[in-house]
């Protein structure tokens, strides 16, 4: 977990950020990454032909490490975090998440797995419309039954607080902003306690100053120890990020620690 310095206004300031990552390199390394993936390959069977999403992905990533993952259209932005998430399996190759070999897992037990470990954040908010904002936070404690029913709501409530809507808590997703939304659903993300958050392109239907404010608070996520991969065209996200790995025809392109200069 890192030990935040801020600025006056609460957030890490740049030069105290990029101290921070410089400090938390060598901590990282005696660690058990987060995400491994070891000669991954994706490959899907389209008419006569096969279309490889994923080719021979090396991958790790470290506890509380903020990833983004850039490429253009069909690079396989979407099918690497499919793979962490284990909502797709490889086609070859070995994936380790929070400590979890997938391949081993049978679907049921990745799916109960899942719920614990990986909170997903999707591009459209994917908020059920016939409930509060508070009840979808409350949701997914009540499928997993991670938390005592007592505790489900009260729980919800620090999750909204913590990303910054508490006042929001019973209203409909309708009556929110697309920011709020957003902000809704990586609090619904985070409601089992899970230690990885994947979201694929959070900020791609929101203005940049919004977008802005989200990447902050993924920021701050994982400053408190929450790993953060994300999928994201963010031309500033360098600017937020520990680490930027662009994938190109369903392979690392580059893979590249940036932080922010002093």
């Amino acid at each position: 977990m890192r030990s935040v310095t801020t600025t006056c206004s609460g957030r890490p300031g740049k030069a105290e950020r990029r101290e921070e990552i410089d400090m938390d390199d060598a901590a990282r390394k005696l660690q058990t990454p987060a995400v491994q993936m070891r000669d991954v390959v994706k490959s899907y069977d389209v008419a006569a032909s096969k279309f490889t999403a994923l080719d021979r992905v090396n991958l790790e990533i470290a506890p509380g490490e903020f990833v983004a993952v850039i490429g253009k259209s069909g690079s396989g932005k979407s099918t690497l975090i499919n793979m962490i998430a284990g909502i797709d399996r490889p086609t070859s190759g070995e994936i380790r998440v929070a400590g979890t070999q997938l391949n081993e897992l049978s679907e049921s037990t990745l799916a109960g797995w899942r719920g614990r470990n990986v909170g997903v954040v999707f591009q459209f908010f994917q908020l059920l419309p016939t409930l509060t904002i508070a009840e979808n936070v409350v949701l997914p404690m009540d499928l997993g039954a991670t938390f005592p029913a007592r505790e489900r709501r009260p729980r919800a409530l620090a999750l909204l607080h913590r990303v910054g809507i508490t006042d929001q808590a019973d209203k409909l997703p309708a009556n929110l902003s697309g920011g709020q939304q957003q902000r809704a659903a990586i609090a619904r993300a985070l409601a089992n306690g899970p230690p990885i958050l994947l979201a694929d392109e959070p900020t791609g239907n929101l203005d940049s100053h919004t977008a802005g404010q989200i990447l902050e608070l993924f920021a701050d996520l994982a400053s408190s120890g929450t790993t953060i991969v994300i999928v994201t065209h963010e031309r500033e996200i360098a600017a937020a990020v520990d680490r930027i790995v662009a994938l190109s025809d369903g392979r690392v392109e580059s893979n590249k620690q940036v932080g922010v200069s002093p």
